[in-house]
């Protein structure tokens, strides 16, 4: 960052003199980790499907490299023709999703986006030899799920379910990946993959937009969530084949002048992983990280950790980004981790001679919530950035975190008893 450490720093203290804290609110997590499984069923009347009720194949969960040989199993010996698979999934491996994509179309099935839920729990008052079921359309079809849609010989997705993309990862190296190392190995597994990704989507007749829209969405953004013009246009509605030129541009693409002053560990930390760092006599975990918008990179960030109170750490932000038209000052930033979410006051975000929009912002987070994310594992901190017109929302990591969070906090203890003693020390001076 370009800005002197001892004038942010001046900036926080202001804050926290004003006796910021962060309010925490719970929210509910969602677990599909287990490998994809499947069901028949038919569809109720009591649906409104009247004379069109459909046989329903459920295929919910992740996709694992077993799913192909998994759905060969479960389809062995069953009249499937003009079946729909109804899929809620999280996604999974790139040749599991690709083999399993290729079985769907060998037996010519539709597919949508859905929860198969049973009529009846137990199948009991059925009329039908399968159980009956109905669909729920408030549902996920994320990352290579959206390449099985494409299989289907017809395809729906009603306008309460979602269909997420993003990039091809190396899956070990996804919660951290600005921190990981990568060999040539690595990349020419992950290009290998891309490769057959595409010959998959040329063949399904899916459109090459599809992928170049996925591979832009880098692991530390949330997915891109495909709107309604882009189901339409990428044939994920009707069957039919895009209605636009390839090379037409799907979505909006906003327009920035690289950063070249982004992003320069001048302060002793970068972005491979946190570290502790000294910086006007204040001890902190520090940690740089680059700013994209569906990855076209505007700018980069830092993130501070120092000692707060007994039972709080002071979380620092500080961000410098591209300035131009339509580009306005941040009024909001928080950190969520594990579920939780914390917010920040934006102490000063404006253009500074530089052209770039700095920007500052700090408060208190729990030291629960600071723990629950360096602890052992892989965690990752969401940070949120809202300013009229452009949000922002980046995963980070916890590499180099866990390592020094014990060090952050004996400083801590010590910095607190430091200022336990200072009323004694006073008293006994006015003697």
């Amino acid at each position: 960052m370009v800005r002197r450490f001892s004038d942010v720093f001046a900036l926080v203290l202001g804050v926290l003199a004003l006796g910021l804290t962060g309010s925490v609110a719970p929210s509910l997590a969602n677990d599909r980790a287990l490998p994809m499984r499947f069901a028949l069923r038919h569809e109720t009347a009591s649906a409104g499907c009247g004379t069109q009720c459909r046989l329903l194949i459920s295929a919910s969960g992740a996709i694992t490299a077993e799913t192909p040989a998994d759905f060969r199993t479960f389809a062995s010996g069953k009249h499937l023709q003009g079946a729909t698979i109804v899929l809620d999934s999280d996604g999974g491996s790139v040749l599991g999703a690709i083999a399993f994509g290729r079985e769907i179309r060998a037996l010519k099935l539709a597919t949508t986006v859905g929860r198969v839920v049973d009529e009846l729990p137990d199948g009991s008052g059925s009329k039908s030899v399968l159980p009956e079921a109905k669909v729920l359309s408030r549902a996920d079809c994320e990352s290579m799920c959206a390449f099985l849609m494409l299989a289907g010989v017809k395809r729906s997705v009603a306008p309460e379910a979602r269909v997420m993309v993003h990039q091809i990862w190396l899956g070990d190296r996804r919660e951290d990946p600005t921190a990981a190392t990568y060999s040539a190995e690595d990349l020419v597994l992950v290009q290998r993959d891309i490769g057959r990704l595409a010959k998959y989507t040329a063949d399904m007749g899916g459109p090459a937009d599809l992928l170049e829209l996925a591979l832009r969405i880098p692991p530390w953004e949330p997915m891109h969530a495909l709107t309604p013009a882009e189901l339409r246009n990428m044939g994920f509605e009707t069957g039919e084949k895009p209605t636009v030129p390839a090379n037409a541009p799907l979505i909006a693409r906003i327009d920035f002048t690289p950063a070249q002053t982004v992003g320069i560990p001048a302060d002793g930390f970068g972005e491979l992983g946190w570290s502790m760092v000294d910086r006007a006599g204040v001890s902190m975990l520090a940690r740089r990280h680059p700013l994209t918008v569906e990855g076209d990179e505007i700018g980069g960030f830092d993130l501070m950790v120092a000692c707060g109170g007994d039972d709080d750490y002071l979380v620092t932000y500080t961000e410098d980004r591209q300035s131009g038209p339509g580009i306005a000052p941040l009024t909001g930033v928080a950190v969520r981790i594990g579920g939780q979410s914390a917010p920040l006051k934006v102490v000063s975000s404006e253009v500074q001679q530089s052209g770039l929009l700095a920007t500052v912002a700090a408060g208190s987070v729990p030291a629960s919530l600071f723990k629950a994310f360096t602890a052992p594992g892989n965690h990752s901190m969401i940070v949120d950035t809202d300013a009229p017109g452009l949000q922002t929302s980046i995963r980070v990591g916890n590499a180099g975190a866990r390592s020094g969070a014990p060090i952050l906090a004996s400083r801590c203890q010590k910095a607190l008893g430091a200022r336990a003693e200072l009323p004694a020390q006073a008293s006994g001076s006015v003697r």
